[in-house]
C-alpha cells in the first residue's frame, strides 16, 4: 500500500492541490469528519480508508524528492496513522498544502529526508496557519469595533434630533390634536420659506410641545361626600332596574 501512487492517484492528488490555498484548505471537510463519512460508507473497512489517502499523499511527496536517503513503507504507514489521529480538526487538503508549501519554498533537506523532518514541516505549517487565523479574528474583530463606534457616534449625532422630534409628538386622544399638529406644520413652513427665524421657530415648538401638556384636574372630582352620594344614588337605580325586570342585582 505505500509503494508509488499510480497514474490516477497522482492525477487526483494534482487536481487537489491545482489552485489550493490556505482558505480553501480551512473550508475543506476535516479529517474526523472524513472518518465518520468513510465509516458510513463502508463500514468497519472504512477506518483505514482515510489512512490509505495519507499514505498516497506522503508518498507522493517523498517520491517528488530526489534525495537518496527516504523514509520507507513501514515510516509512511506509521506516520499516516499518527497524522490522521494528530490533525483530526484540519483537512487533507491541509496536508496537502502543508507539503506542497515544503517542497516549493525551497526547503533544504541535505540528500536526507526523514519522518522527524516530515513531522517538522507539518507543525510549521499549523504554526503559521494558527497565526493567520489569529490575526484575521483580530481585523475582523477590529472592523466591528471600528463599525460600531462609527454607528455610535451616528446614534449620539441623530438623538438630540431624536429626542426633540419624540417631545413634539401630539397624542391622539388629545382634544386639540388636530389644531396643534396644523400649528406644528405652518411653522415648519414658515422656516422653510424665511419667513421665521431658527430661534423663533423653536421657540413656537417648544410653546406649542408645552400645550400638550396635559396635568391633572384634582379640582374636577368629587370630594368624598359626594362621591358616596353618587354611589348611593347609582345603587338604587340598580335596584329599582332589576326589580323593574326581576334581574337578580348581582348579576349587573
Amino acid at each position: 500500500m505505500a509503494n508509488t501512487p499510480s497514474p490516477a492517484a497522482r492525477e487526483w492528488l494534482a487536481e487537489l492541490s491545482l489552485g489550493l490555498t490556505p482558505k480553501a484548505a480551512t473550508q475543506a471537510p476535516k479529517l474526523f469528519q472524513l472518518q465518520r463519512r468513510f465509516q458510513q460508507q463502508y463500514g468497519p473497512a472504512g477506518n483505514m480508508v482515510l489512512v490509505k489517502l495519507l499514505v498516497i499523499v506522503l508518498r507522493a511527496f517523498v517520491d517528488s524528492l530526489r534525495v537518496p536517503d527516504k523514509p520507507d513503507a513501514a515510516d509512511i504507514m506509521e506516520l499516516a496513522d499518527t497524522v490522521a489521529q494528530t490533525y483530526t480538526h484540519d483537512s487533507l487538503k491541509d496536508i496537502i498544502l502543508a507539503l506542497k508549501e515544503a517542497r516549493t519554498h525551497g526547503t533544504k533537506f541535505y540528500q536526507s529526508l526523514d519522518v522527524a523532518a516530515i513531522y517538522k514541516m507539518l507543525r510549521d505549517y499549523f504554526d503559521r496557519k494558527a497565526r493567520h487565523l489569529e490575526n484575521q479574528h483580530l481585523d475582523r474583530k477590529a472592523a466591528c469595533l471600528s463599525n460600531t463606534h462609527q454607528a455610535l457616534t451616528q446614534l449620539q449625532q441623530a438623538t438630540p434630533h431624536l429626542v426633540a422630534g419624540i417631545g413634539r409628538q401630539i397624542p391622539d386622544d388629545h382634544p386639540n390634536a388636530d389644531h396643534l399638529r396644523q400649528r406644528l406644520s405652518l411653522i415648519n413652513q414658515k422656516q422653510k420659506r424665511g419667513l421665521l427665524s431658527a430661534d423663533k421657530a423653536e421657540q413656537l415648538r417648544a410653546e406649542t410641545q408645552a400645550a400638550t401638556q396635559r396635568n391633572a384636574r384634582f379640582d374636577w372630582q368629587p370630594n368624598e361626600a359626594a362621591q358616596k352620594s353618587i354611589e348611593h344614588r347609582h345603587r338604587q337605580a340598580m335596584r329599582r332596574f332589576s326589580d323593574r325586570h326581576g334581574i337578580d342585582p348581582s348579576h349587573i
